[in-house]
Protein backbone atom coordinates (compact mmCIF):
# COMPACT_ATOMS: atom_id res chain seq x y z
CA UNK A 1 0.00 0.00 0.00
CA UNK A 2 2.90 2.41 0.68
CA UNK A 3 4.26 1.75 -2.83
CA UNK A 4 0.82 2.45 -4.29
CA UNK A 5 0.61 5.79 -2.41
CA UNK A 6 4.05 6.90 -3.57
CA UNK A 7 3.14 6.13 -7.17
CA UNK A 8 -0.07 8.13 -6.84
CA UNK A 9 1.74 11.14 -5.36
CA UNK A 10 4.35 10.94 -8.14
CA UNK A 11 1.59 11.01 -10.75
CA UNK A 12 0.09 14.14 -9.17
CA UNK A 13 3.45 15.91 -9.17
CA UNK A 14 3.99 15.09 -12.82
CA UNK A 15 0.56 16.53 -13.65
CA UNK A 16 1.52 19.90 -12.14
CA UNK A 17 5.05 20.13 -13.51
CA UNK A 18 4.81 18.72 -17.01
CA UNK A 19 2.90 19.47 -20.15
CA UNK A 20 -0.31 17.68 -21.06
CA UNK A 21 1.47 15.29 -23.37
CA UNK A 22 3.93 14.27 -20.72
CA UNK A 23 1.07 13.92 -18.20
CA UNK A 24 -0.68 11.47 -20.50
CA UNK A 25 2.36 9.21 -20.48
CA UNK A 26 2.67 9.55 -16.69
CA UNK A 27 -1.00 8.67 -16.23
CA UNK A 28 -0.61 5.61 -18.40
CA UNK A 29 2.42 4.49 -16.38
CA UNK A 30 0.52 5.08 -13.15
CA UNK A 31 -2.43 3.03 -14.33
CA UNK A 32 -0.25 0.17 -15.46
CA UNK A 33 1.67 0.07 -12.18
CA UNK A 34 -1.22 0.84 -9.83
CA UNK A 35 -3.50 -1.98 -10.95
CA UNK A 36 -1.22 -4.90 -9.88
CA UNK A 37 -0.39 -3.10 -6.63
CA UNK A 38 -4.11 -2.82 -5.85
CA UNK A 39 -4.66 -6.47 -6.71
CA UNK A 40 -1.68 -7.50 -4.58
CA UNK A 41 -3.08 -5.51 -1.66
CA UNK A 42 -6.49 -7.11 -2.05
CA UNK A 43 -4.92 -10.56 -2.14
CA UNK A 44 -2.95 -9.74 1.01
CA UNK A 45 -6.14 -8.59 2.76
CA UNK A 46 -7.89 -11.80 1.74
CA UNK A 47 -4.91 -13.83 3.00
CA UNK A 48 -4.94 -12.07 6.37
CA UNK A 49 -8.70 -12.59 6.68
CA UNK A 50 -8.29 -16.30 5.86
CA UNK A 51 -5.59 -16.58 8.52
CA UNK A 52 -7.83 -14.84 11.06
CA UNK A 53 -10.79 -17.05 10.13
CA UNK A 54 -8.65 -20.13 10.83
CA UNK A 55 -8.18 -19.10 14.45
CA UNK A 56 -10.31 -20.98 16.99
CA UNK A 57 -9.57 -19.05 20.17
CA UNK A 58 -11.76 -16.18 21.38
CA UNK A 59 -10.37 -12.67 21.44
CA UNK A 60 -8.08 -11.85 24.36
CA UNK A 61 -10.00 -11.10 27.55
CA UNK A 62 -8.72 -8.76 30.30
CA UNK A 63 -10.35 -8.42 33.71
CA UNK A 64 -9.40 -6.43 36.82
CA UNK A 65 -8.95 -8.03 40.24
CA UNK A 66 -8.20 -7.20 43.86
CA UNK A 67 -6.68 -9.91 46.03
CA UNK A 68 -6.73 -9.61 49.82
CA UNK A 69 -3.76 -11.45 51.32
CA UNK A 70 -2.25 -11.45 54.82
CA UNK A 71 -0.69 -8.02 55.34
CA UNK A 72 -1.17 -6.80 51.77
CA UNK A 73 -3.62 -6.13 48.96
CA UNK A 74 -2.80 -6.85 45.32
CA UNK A 75 -4.49 -5.06 42.43
CA UNK A 76 -3.85 -6.62 39.05
CA UNK A 77 -5.24 -7.48 35.65
CA UNK A 78 -5.67 -10.99 34.27
CA UNK A 79 -5.46 -11.47 30.51
CA UNK A 80 -6.42 -14.72 28.82
CA UNK A 81 -5.29 -14.87 25.25
CA UNK A 82 -3.27 -16.55 22.55
CA UNK A 83 -0.27 -15.95 20.34
CA UNK A 84 -0.73 -17.12 16.72
CA UNK A 85 2.19 -18.78 14.97
CA UNK A 86 2.32 -18.73 11.17
CA UNK A 87 4.22 -20.66 8.53
CA UNK A 88 6.68 -17.91 7.64
CA UNK A 89 5.93 -14.29 6.84
CA UNK A 90 2.40 -14.12 5.47
CA UNK A 91 1.97 -17.90 5.53
CA UNK A 92 -1.01 -19.86 6.86
CA UNK A 93 -1.81 -20.31 10.54
CA UNK A 94 0.19 -23.11 12.16
CA UNK A 95 -0.81 -22.88 15.82
CA UNK A 96 -2.42 -20.86 18.57
CA UNK A 97 -0.52 -20.89 21.86
CA UNK A 98 -2.60 -19.98 24.89
CA UNK A 99 -1.42 -17.93 27.85
CA UNK A 100 -2.67 -16.37 31.07
CA UNK A 101 -0.93 -13.12 32.05
CA UNK A 102 -1.23 -11.47 35.46
CA UNK A 103 0.09 -7.89 35.59
CA UNK A 104 0.19 -5.54 38.55
CA UNK A 105 -2.01 -2.49 38.13
CA UNK A 106 0.03 0.68 37.64
CA UNK A 107 3.39 -1.10 37.38
CA UNK A 108 6.26 0.61 35.57
CA UNK A 109 7.02 -1.57 32.52
CA UNK A 110 10.64 -0.39 32.49
CA UNK A 111 11.29 -1.63 36.03
CA UNK A 112 8.61 -4.20 36.74
CA UNK A 113 9.93 -7.75 36.08
CA UNK A 114 7.92 -10.21 34.02
CA UNK A 115 8.22 -13.99 34.37
CA UNK A 116 7.41 -16.49 31.61
CA UNK A 117 6.43 -19.83 33.17
CA UNK A 118 5.89 -23.25 31.66
CA UNK A 119 5.75 -26.82 32.89
CA UNK A 120 7.31 -29.93 31.43
CA UNK A 121 6.29 -33.40 30.31
CA UNK A 122 6.75 -32.84 27.47
CA UNK A 123 2.98 -32.50 27.34
CA UNK A 124 2.15 -30.67 30.58
CA UNK A 125 0.19 -27.43 30.75
CA UNK A 126 1.35 -24.56 32.96
CA UNK A 127 -1.52 -24.99 35.45
CA UNK A 128 0.83 -26.76 37.89
CA UNK A 129 2.96 -23.65 38.37
CA UNK A 130 -0.02 -21.32 38.03
CA UNK A 131 -2.57 -22.96 40.32
CA UNK A 132 -0.32 -24.85 42.74
CA UNK A 133 2.79 -22.70 43.10
CA UNK A 134 3.20 -19.03 42.17
CA UNK A 135 -0.07 -17.71 40.69
CA UNK A 136 -2.54 -15.46 42.56
CA UNK A 137 -4.89 -18.36 43.30
CA UNK A 138 -3.92 -21.82 44.50
CA UNK A 139 -5.49 -25.27 44.81
CA UNK A 140 -4.53 -27.26 47.92
CA UNK A 141 -2.79 -30.40 46.65
CA UNK A 142 -0.82 -31.38 49.75
CA UNK A 143 -2.92 -34.56 50.04
CA UNK A 144 -3.76 -35.25 46.40
CA UNK A 145 -6.81 -37.31 45.40
CA UNK A 146 -9.01 -37.27 42.28
CA UNK A 147 -12.03 -36.32 44.40
CA UNK A 148 -10.23 -33.49 46.23
CA UNK A 149 -12.02 -30.12 46.06
CA UNK A 150 -11.01 -28.15 42.97
CA UNK A 151 -11.24 -24.84 44.80
CA UNK A 152 -8.71 -22.12 43.98
CA UNK A 153 -8.22 -19.81 46.97
CA UNK A 154 -6.04 -16.67 47.28
CA UNK A 155 -2.38 -17.67 47.37
CA UNK A 156 -0.31 -15.92 50.08
CA UNK A 157 2.85 -17.25 48.39
CA UNK A 158 2.13 -15.78 44.96
CA UNK A 159 5.02 -14.10 43.17
CA UNK A 160 2.76 -11.36 41.83
CA UNK A 161 4.07 -8.97 44.51
CA UNK A 162 7.45 -8.78 42.78
CA UNK A 163 6.89 -9.90 39.18
CA UNK A 164 4.21 -10.02 36.53
CA UNK A 165 3.44 -13.59 35.49
CA UNK A 166 2.80 -15.08 32.04
CA UNK A 167 1.87 -18.78 32.04
CA UNK A 168 2.35 -20.40 28.64
CA UNK A 169 0.84 -23.67 27.40
CA UNK A 170 2.95 -25.19 24.58
CA UNK A 171 1.22 -26.72 21.57
CA UNK A 172 -0.79 -29.79 22.60
CA UNK A 173 -1.21 -28.66 26.23
CA UNK A 174 -3.97 -26.65 27.84
CA UNK A 175 -6.11 -25.37 24.99
CA UNK A 176 -3.16 -24.75 22.64
CA UNK A 177 -3.49 -26.45 19.27
CA UNK A 178 -1.89 -26.74 15.83
CA UNK A 179 -3.07 -27.25 12.27
CA UNK A 180 -0.09 -29.56 11.69
CA UNK A 181 -0.49 -33.32 11.92
CA UNK A 182 1.73 -36.40 12.08
CA UNK A 183 5.35 -35.93 11.11
CA UNK A 184 4.73 -32.27 10.31
CA UNK A 185 3.48 -31.66 13.86
CA UNK A 186 6.52 -33.37 15.34
CA UNK A 187 8.86 -31.45 13.06
CA UNK A 188 7.33 -28.07 13.83
CA UNK A 189 6.47 -28.34 17.53
CA UNK A 190 6.89 -31.76 19.15
CA UNK A 191 10.66 -32.05 18.99
CA UNK A 192 13.50 -30.84 21.19
CA UNK A 193 14.74 -27.98 19.01
CA UNK A 194 11.43 -26.93 17.42
CA UNK A 195 9.87 -26.66 20.88
CA UNK A 196 12.53 -24.14 21.94
CA UNK A 197 12.15 -22.14 18.72
CA UNK A 198 8.37 -22.00 19.05
CA UNK A 199 8.33 -20.95 22.71
CA UNK A 200 11.02 -18.32 22.12
CA UNK A 201 8.90 -16.86 19.33
CA UNK A 202 5.83 -16.80 21.59
CA UNK A 203 7.76 -14.96 24.32
CA UNK A 204 9.20 -12.42 21.87
CA UNK A 205 5.76 -11.76 20.37
CA UNK A 206 4.21 -11.27 23.81
CA UNK A 207 6.99 -8.87 24.80
CA UNK A 208 6.55 -6.82 21.63
CA UNK A 209 2.75 -6.80 21.82
CA UNK A 210 2.77 -5.60 25.43
CA UNK A 211 5.66 -3.16 25.18
CA UNK A 212 7.80 -4.97 27.74
CA UNK A 213 11.14 -4.71 25.94
CA UNK A 214 12.70 -2.77 28.84
CA UNK A 215 11.35 -5.03 31.62
CA UNK A 216 13.66 -7.44 33.47
CA UNK A 217 12.65 -10.87 32.18
CA UNK A 218 12.85 -14.25 33.91
CA UNK A 219 12.08 -17.72 32.53
CA UNK A 220 10.65 -20.25 34.99
CA UNK A 221 10.39 -23.92 34.04
CA UNK A 222 9.59 -27.13 35.89
CA UNK A 223 10.79 -30.68 35.10
CA UNK A 224 11.19 -30.82 31.30
CA UNK A 225 10.38 -27.13 31.52
CA UNK A 226 13.50 -26.84 33.66
CA UNK A 227 15.42 -28.36 30.76
CA UNK A 228 13.76 -25.84 28.45
CA UNK A 229 14.58 -22.80 30.61
CA UNK A 230 18.34 -22.39 30.00
CA UNK A 231 17.97 -23.33 26.33
CA UNK A 232 15.17 -20.78 25.98
CA UNK A 233 17.28 -18.14 27.70
CA UNK A 234 20.06 -18.87 25.24
CA UNK A 235 17.76 -18.76 22.21
CA UNK A 236 16.17 -15.52 23.40
CA UNK A 237 19.60 -13.98 23.97
CA UNK A 238 21.12 -14.90 20.63
CA UNK A 239 18.23 -15.79 18.31
CA UNK A 240 15.40 -13.42 19.25
CA UNK A 241 17.32 -10.38 20.60
CA UNK A 242 15.49 -10.59 23.93
CA UNK A 243 17.66 -10.22 27.02
CA UNK A 244 16.95 -12.45 30.01
CA UNK A 245 17.78 -11.39 33.57
CA UNK A 246 17.06 -14.64 35.40
CA UNK A 247 16.50 -18.37 34.92
CA UNK A 248 14.59 -20.44 37.50
CA UNK A 249 14.66 -24.22 37.05
CA UNK A 250 12.40 -26.43 39.20
CA UNK A 251 13.18 -30.15 39.40
CA UNK A 252 14.96 -29.97 36.04
CA UNK A 253 16.75 -32.54 33.93
CA UNK A 254 19.91 -30.77 32.85
CA UNK A 255 21.50 -33.73 31.06
CA UNK A 256 19.42 -36.68 29.88
CA UNK A 257 22.51 -38.86 29.61
CA UNK A 258 22.92 -38.51 33.37
CA UNK A 259 19.23 -39.07 34.12
CA UNK A 260 19.00 -42.21 32.00
CA UNK A 261 22.29 -43.93 32.66
CA UNK A 262 23.45 -47.02 30.74
CA UNK A 263 22.37 -50.26 32.40
CA UNK A 264 25.75 -50.99 33.99
CA UNK A 265 26.76 -47.46 34.97
CA UNK A 266 27.21 -47.01 38.74
CA UNK A 267 26.22 -43.32 38.55
CA UNK A 268 22.47 -43.98 38.72
CA UNK A 269 22.83 -45.65 42.12
CA UNK A 270 25.02 -42.79 43.35
CA UNK A 271 22.67 -39.98 42.27
CA UNK A 272 19.47 -41.66 43.51
CA UNK A 273 20.61 -42.87 46.94
CA UNK A 274 20.41 -39.47 48.75
CA UNK A 275 16.76 -39.00 47.71
CA UNK A 276 15.88 -42.52 48.90
CA UNK A 277 17.59 -41.77 52.20
CA UNK A 278 15.72 -38.46 52.46
CA UNK A 279 12.41 -40.29 51.98
CA UNK A 280 13.35 -42.76 54.72
CA UNK A 281 14.19 -39.86 57.06
CA UNK A 282 10.82 -38.23 56.39
CA UNK A 283 11.97 -34.73 57.31
CA UNK A 284 15.65 -34.81 56.38
CA UNK A 285 18.12 -32.58 58.15
CA UNK A 286 20.43 -30.86 55.61
CA UNK A 287 23.50 -31.95 57.58
CA UNK A 288 22.32 -35.57 57.58
CA UNK A 289 21.80 -35.37 53.81
CA UNK A 290 25.32 -34.03 53.34
CA UNK A 291 26.64 -37.13 55.12
CA UNK A 292 24.66 -39.34 52.74
CA UNK A 293 26.02 -37.39 49.77
CA UNK A 294 29.60 -37.87 50.97
CA UNK A 295 29.02 -41.59 51.34
CA UNK A 296 27.31 -41.87 47.94
CA UNK A 297 30.07 -40.05 46.04
CA UNK A 298 32.86 -41.66 48.06
CA UNK A 299 32.79 -45.11 49.64
CA UNK A 300 29.58 -46.18 47.89
CA UNK A 301 30.92 -45.27 44.45
CA UNK A 302 34.20 -47.04 45.19
CA UNK A 303 32.40 -50.22 46.25
CA UNK A 304 30.11 -50.11 43.21
CA UNK A 305 33.13 -49.94 40.93
CA UNK A 306 34.48 -53.12 42.50
CA UNK A 307 31.53 -55.00 41.00
CA UNK A 308 28.91 -57.34 42.49
CA UNK A 309 31.39 -60.22 42.84
CA UNK A 310 33.44 -58.43 45.49
CA UNK A 311 31.83 -59.90 48.61
CA UNK A 312 33.47 -57.47 51.02
CA UNK A 313 32.15 -54.52 49.01
CA UNK A 314 28.66 -56.05 48.88
CA UNK A 315 28.73 -56.62 52.65
CA UNK A 316 29.63 -52.98 53.28
CA UNK A 317 26.95 -51.68 50.91
CA UNK A 318 24.31 -54.03 52.31
CA UNK A 319 24.75 -52.71 55.82
CA UNK A 320 24.92 -49.03 54.88
CA UNK A 321 22.29 -48.93 52.14
CA UNK A 322 19.83 -50.92 54.26
CA UNK A 323 20.31 -48.43 57.09
CA UNK A 324 19.88 -45.40 54.83
CA UNK A 325 16.86 -46.62 52.87
CA UNK A 326 15.03 -48.59 55.55
CA UNK A 327 14.84 -51.64 53.28
CA UNK A 328 15.37 -55.18 54.50
CA UNK A 329 19.07 -56.09 54.55
CA UNK A 330 18.54 -59.42 52.80
CA UNK A 331 16.77 -57.66 49.93
CA UNK A 332 19.63 -55.15 49.64
CA UNK A 333 22.15 -57.99 49.67
CA UNK A 334 20.24 -59.80 46.93
CA UNK A 335 20.52 -56.62 44.85
CA UNK A 336 24.24 -56.29 45.67
CA UNK A 337 23.56 -52.87 47.18
CA UNK A 338 22.04 -51.58 43.94
CA UNK A 339 18.48 -50.57 44.85
CA UNK A 340 16.49 -49.41 41.84
CA UNK A 341 13.64 -46.93 42.15
CA UNK A 342 10.93 -49.48 41.28
CA UNK A 343 12.04 -51.76 44.10
CA UNK A 344 12.34 -48.89 46.56
CA UNK A 345 8.83 -47.50 46.04
CA UNK A 346 7.28 -50.98 46.37
CA UNK A 347 9.32 -52.44 49.21
CA UNK A 348 9.29 -49.48 51.60
CA UNK A 349 5.87 -50.57 52.84
CA UNK A 350 4.36 -53.80 51.53
CA UNK A 351 0.83 -53.35 50.27
CA UNK A 352 1.47 -49.72 49.37
CA UNK A 353 3.33 -47.96 46.58
CA UNK A 354 5.34 -44.83 47.22
CA UNK A 355 5.20 -42.06 44.62
CA UNK A 356 8.26 -41.51 42.48
CA UNK A 357 7.29 -37.82 42.53
CA UNK A 358 7.45 -37.71 46.33
CA UNK A 359 8.54 -40.93 47.98
CA UNK A 360 7.09 -39.87 51.34
CA UNK A 361 3.57 -40.16 49.86
CA UNK A 362 2.12 -43.59 49.11
CA UNK A 363 -1.07 -45.20 47.89
CA UNK A 364 -2.49 -48.70 47.90
CA UNK A 365 -0.74 -51.24 45.68
CA UNK A 366 -3.41 -52.62 43.30
CA UNK A 367 -1.32 -55.79 42.79
CA UNK A 368 0.20 -56.49 46.21
CA UNK A 369 0.77 -60.21 45.59
CA UNK A 370 2.59 -59.95 42.27
CA UNK A 371 6.34 -60.37 41.97
CA UNK A 372 7.04 -57.20 40.01
CA UNK A 373 5.77 -53.71 40.57
CA UNK A 374 3.51 -53.88 37.50
CA UNK A 375 1.59 -50.84 36.31
CA UNK A 376 -0.05 -48.58 38.86
CA UNK A 377 -1.16 -44.98 38.90
CA UNK A 378 1.18 -42.66 40.74
CA UNK A 379 -0.33 -41.46 44.05
CA UNK A 380 0.88 -37.90 43.39
CA UNK A 381 0.94 -37.17 39.65
CA UNK A 382 -2.18 -39.11 38.68
CA UNK A 383 -4.05 -38.23 41.85
CA UNK A 384 -3.82 -34.47 41.26
CA UNK A 385 -4.82 -34.50 37.59
CA UNK A 386 -8.60 -34.30 38.11
CA UNK A 387 -8.76 -31.47 40.69
CA UNK A 388 -6.11 -29.40 38.92
CA UNK A 389 -7.78 -29.81 35.52
CA UNK A 390 -11.13 -28.80 36.99
CA UNK A 391 -9.60 -25.77 38.69
CA UNK A 392 -7.89 -24.71 35.46
CA UNK A 393 -11.03 -24.86 33.32
CA UNK A 394 -12.99 -23.08 36.05
CA UNK A 395 -10.37 -20.30 36.08
CA UNK A 396 -10.72 -19.78 32.33
CA UNK A 397 -14.47 -19.36 32.66
CA UNK A 398 -14.16 -17.19 35.74
CA UNK A 399 -11.88 -14.84 33.83
CA UNK A 400 -14.24 -14.59 30.86
CA UNK A 401 -12.82 -17.03 28.31
CA UNK A 402 -15.32 -19.62 27.12
CA UNK A 403 -13.92 -22.10 24.64
CA UNK A 404 -15.42 -25.34 23.36
CA UNK A 405 -12.25 -27.42 23.22
CA UNK A 406 -10.84 -30.19 25.45
CA UNK A 407 -8.36 -28.98 28.05
CA UNK A 408 -5.14 -31.03 28.33
CA UNK A 409 -3.44 -30.71 31.70
CA UNK A 410 -1.15 -33.63 30.88
CA UNK A 411 -1.29 -34.75 27.26
CA UNK A 412 0.52 -38.07 27.06
CA UNK A 413 0.24 -38.10 23.28
CA UNK A 414 2.80 -35.29 23.21
CA UNK A 415 5.38 -37.23 25.21
CA UNK A 416 4.65 -40.43 23.28
CA UNK A 417 5.14 -38.67 19.93
CA UNK A 418 8.06 -36.48 21.02
CA UNK A 419 11.06 -36.42 18.70
CA UNK A 420 14.29 -36.44 20.69
CA UNK A 421 16.46 -35.87 17.63
CA UNK A 422 19.14 -37.92 15.92
CA UNK A 423 22.12 -36.72 17.91
CA UNK A 424 24.79 -39.19 18.93
CA UNK A 425 24.49 -37.92 22.51
CA UNK A 426 21.40 -37.33 24.65
CA UNK A 427 19.92 -33.82 24.92
CA UNK A 428 21.41 -31.61 27.60
CA UNK A 429 20.88 -28.02 28.78
CA UNK A 430 23.92 -27.60 31.02
CA UNK A 431 25.92 -26.22 28.11
CA UNK A 432 23.22 -23.66 27.32
CA UNK A 433 23.14 -22.59 30.98
CA UNK A 434 26.92 -22.22 30.98
CA UNK A 435 26.93 -20.20 27.75
CA UNK A 436 24.05 -17.95 28.85
CA UNK A 437 25.82 -17.13 32.13
CA UNK A 438 29.08 -16.49 30.28
CA UNK A 439 27.51 -14.17 27.70
CA UNK A 440 25.62 -12.00 30.20
CA UNK A 441 27.44 -11.25 33.49
CA UNK A 442 24.19 -9.84 34.91
CA UNK A 443 22.25 -13.08 34.47
CA UNK A 444 21.30 -14.99 37.65
CA UNK A 445 19.96 -18.55 37.94
CA UNK A 446 18.53 -20.90 40.54
CA UNK A 447 18.05 -24.67 40.40
CA UNK A 448 15.41 -25.85 42.89
CA UNK A 449 14.67 -29.44 43.93
CA UNK A 450 12.62 -31.41 46.41
CA UNK A 451 14.74 -33.75 48.52
CA UNK A 452 12.43 -36.76 48.12
CA UNK A 453 11.93 -36.55 44.35
CA UNK A 454 12.93 -39.78 42.57
CA UNK A 455 12.03 -38.53 39.08
CA UNK A 456 14.78 -35.89 39.00
CA UNK A 457 16.99 -36.57 42.05
CA UNK A 458 18.59 -33.41 43.39
CA UNK A 459 22.05 -34.96 43.87
CA UNK A 460 22.37 -35.56 40.15
CA UNK A 461 22.22 -31.85 39.42
CA UNK A 462 24.40 -31.02 42.41
CA UNK A 463 27.14 -33.10 40.81
CA UNK A 464 26.48 -31.66 37.36
CA UNK A 465 26.50 -28.02 38.48
CA UNK A 466 29.83 -28.63 40.18
CA UNK A 467 31.30 -29.20 36.71
CA UNK A 468 30.63 -25.61 35.61
CA UNK A 469 33.44 -23.05 35.76
CA UNK A 470 33.17 -20.20 38.24
CA UNK A 471 31.80 -17.07 36.57
CA UNK A 472 31.72 -14.22 39.03
CA UNK A 473 29.92 -14.41 42.36
CA UNK A 474 28.76 -17.85 43.56
CA UNK A 475 25.33 -16.25 44.06
CA UNK A 476 24.86 -16.11 40.29
CA UNK A 477 23.96 -19.82 40.26
CA UNK A 478 22.41 -21.40 43.35
CA UNK A 479 21.18 -24.92 44.08
CA UNK A 480 18.21 -24.98 46.47
CA UNK A 481 16.83 -28.14 48.10
CA UNK A 482 13.48 -28.11 49.92
CA UNK A 483 11.36 -30.64 51.81
CA UNK A 484 9.08 -32.46 49.41
CA UNK A 485 9.23 -34.03 46.00
CA UNK A 486 9.04 -33.10 42.34
CA UNK A 487 6.23 -30.62 43.04
CA UNK A 488 7.69 -29.55 46.39
CA UNK A 489 5.61 -26.36 46.22
CA UNK A 490 2.50 -28.33 47.22
CA UNK A 491 3.92 -28.20 50.76
CA UNK A 492 3.30 -24.94 52.60
CA UNK A 493 6.76 -24.80 54.18
CA UNK A 494 8.62 -25.44 50.94
CA UNK A 495 6.46 -23.07 48.89
CA UNK A 496 7.07 -20.22 51.33
CA UNK A 497 10.82 -20.86 51.39
CA UNK A 498 10.93 -21.03 47.60
CA UNK A 499 9.13 -17.69 47.35
CA UNK A 500 11.67 -16.07 49.66
CA UNK A 501 14.57 -17.45 47.62
CA UNK A 502 12.93 -16.31 44.38
CA UNK A 503 12.64 -12.77 45.75
CA UNK A 504 16.42 -12.68 46.06
CA UNK A 505 16.70 -13.65 42.41
CA UNK A 506 14.34 -10.86 41.37
CA UNK A 507 15.99 -8.23 43.54
CA UNK A 508 19.28 -8.92 41.78
CA UNK A 509 17.54 -9.00 38.38
CA UNK A 510 16.03 -5.52 38.69
CA UNK A 511 18.01 -2.54 37.35
CA UNK A 512 19.72 -0.26 39.86
CA UNK A 513 18.14 3.04 40.78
Amino acid sequence: MQTFSRLRRAGSALCVLLALGAFSHASLAWAQQGRPQREESQQQDRGEKARDDARKFPADSTTEHTLELPGRTLKFTATLGSIPLYDGEGGPLLAEVGFIAFQQAGGDPARRPVTFAFNGGPGAASAYLNLAAVGPWRVNLESPAPSAPAVAAPNPDTWLDFTDLVFIDPVGTGYSWSTARGDDLRRRFWSVDADIQGLATVIRKWVEKNGRQASPKVVLGESYGGYRAPRLARELQTGQAVGISGVAMLSPVLDFAWRFQPRHSPMRWVTELPSMAAANMGSPDPRALEEVERYAAGEFMADLLKGPNDQAAVDRMTQKVSSLTGLDAELVRKLAGRVDIGTFVRERQRGRLASVYDATISGYDPQPFSQGAGHADDPVLDAMEAPLSAAATALYRRLGWKIDRPYHLLNREVSNQWQWGGRRSAPEALGALRDALALDPNLKAIVAHGATDLVTPYFENKLLLAQLPKMGSPDRLRLLVYPGGHMFYTRDEARGAFRADAQQLFRSAQPSQ
